[in-house]
């Protein structure tokens, strides 16, 4: 950002380039553009934009609006509800099997999933990792790797995708840190790919004789929302504020309020002081040193600046002489002039409101529910509307809950578990007549 003055003016002006998101999902003639792997130059990988830096241009713009960072927060709080459990489809409980209870206390399911879920909010799709053991008959762990990292390799003459590459990809530093190259799992049957792969039947769990299973013992999971038209990498529907010019209004205005704010002076009093009163306060006191004159004077106008300005004095009374001259008019020591100025900036706070609206509607989040909504004046819900646009919202998660427990019932499945279920119970929010604040309810 850059300030200069506007010559023979008493005006300031402020240049600050800010970039068009309009344009941010374009590829040249809607092509599929793609490049070789570093590492493994006869096989071919898929930019995640143009340029292959969309992701991260993403996660900065996310990061530059308090409105979409706090909306992202809020989508993935949302969406892990009460957390990961295990239930036991027998007693409808959390399971008591401690070899299941023991797998889980290695996966750091938390993280895993707030990582999981924070990706499927931002992009639309997350890769996950299982690991098997050696003999290759149990998943051992199951990790999660960055979306900002993986990219797709070039779908073969039959539309099948075979590897994940992950590396860091960032402003084009994939050479310098290696890539790695990772077996994806069909998209449509991974549970019976993995089966295949391992030369184990899906429904037995028995050894296929006559079969021989991959050396490999590491498998990634692509999970994608649904979106219109997505060949490789999903276009988030909420990207559409980016596209539409939302997002650039809200910057451009918060922009050019804060150049105003920071070029423009605001005064609340004026305080005049009659031309002789300070040298009556020092010859009221004996003063006639020049240093100690201009000493006095200093401390006069802090006494002033002090009394008008502090909060401690706030509702105090102000004694000050004053006398008629010879022509009938007043002339007082001191006069504070209260001026009431207009608020620098109020002249756009209902168009911030606006914007910062549209961005909570692209989302899909109410702005009473993420906190105070932004603007000058705003309506507020109920308590009870609240509690129940709360519930709502947690109810349209259940589509990316069956989408990201998929590697989880994979892995249950595969070590033999078929009578576990894992399930994210989501929150509700009481009313006082049941005397607590809330309960988990199961989806």
């Amino acid at each position: 950002m850059e300030y200069f003055d506007i010559p023979q003016t008493r005006f300031a002006a402020v240049m600050q380039e800010v970039e068009d998101t309009t344009t941010l999902y374009s590829t040249p003639g809607g092509t599929i553009l793609v490049r070789p792997v570093p590492g493994y130059e006869k096989e071919l990988y898929v930019p995640f934009g143009s340029d292959n830096q969309l992701p991260f241009d993403l996660i900065r713009l996310v990061e530059g609006d308090e409105v979409t960072a706090q909306n992202k927060l809020f989508n993935v709080l949302t969406c892990y509800g009460a957390g990961p459990q295990f239930i036991d489809e027998k007693t409808g409980s959390p399971t008591t099997n401690s070899e299941v209870r023991a797998w889980i206390r290695r996966q750091n399911l938390p993280t895993y999933m707030l990582d999981q879920m924070t990706d499927m909010k931002y992009f639309y799709y997350t890769c996950a990792v299982i690991i098997l053991s050696r003999d290759g008959r149990r998943v051992n762990r199951i990790i999660h790797k960055e979306a900002c990292f993986t990219r797709l390799q070039k779908a073969d003459q039959r539309g099948r995708i075979n590897h994940v590459y992950y590396a860091n990809w960032q402003d084009h530093q994939e050479s310098l840190s290696g890539v790695e190259r990772i077996p994806l799992l069909s998209l449509t049957d991974p549970y019976g790919d993995l089966c295949r792969r391992m030369a184990i039947d899906p429904d037995t769990h028995a050894v296929l004789p006559g079969r021989q299973p991959t050396r490999d013992r590491k498998f990634a999971i692509l999970l994608r929302f649904p979106t219109a038209g997505a060949q490789y990498y999903p276009v988030p529907y909420w990207s559409a504020v980016l596209r539409g010019g939302s997002y650039d209004e809200k910057r451009l205005i918060s922009t050019g309020k804060r150049a105003k704010l920071r070029n423009t002076t605001s005064v609340k009093y004026q305080i005049e002081i009659e031309r002789t009163y300070w040298q009556r306060i020092c010859m009221e006191e004996g003063i006639t040193d020049p240093a100690e004159m201009q000493k006095r004077v200093k401390k006069e106008k802090e006494k002033i600046r002090d009394f008008v300005c502090g909060v401690e004095n706030s509702g105090k009374a102000w004694i000050s002489g004053y006398y008629i001259n010879p022509d009938g008019h007043e002339v007082r020591d001191i006069r504070i002039n209260n001026i009431e100025g207009q608020k620098e900036g109020g002249d756009w706070n209902e168009d911030v409101q606006a914007a910062a609206n549209t961005i909570c509607y692209a989302d899909n989040v109410h702005p009473n529910l993420v906190g105070a909504v932004p603007g000058k004046s705003s309506s507020n819900n109920s308590g009870s509307d609240k509690r129940e646009l709360f519930t709502m919202k947690q109810a349209l998660e259940c589509a990316f809950h069956d989408i990201l427990l998929q590697p989880l019932r994979i892995a249950l499945w595969y070590n033999g578990w078929n009578n576990i279920e894992p399930t994210i119970p989501m929150i509700q929010l009481t009313t006082l007549d049941e005397h607590k604040d809330s309960k988990q309810v199961s989806l």
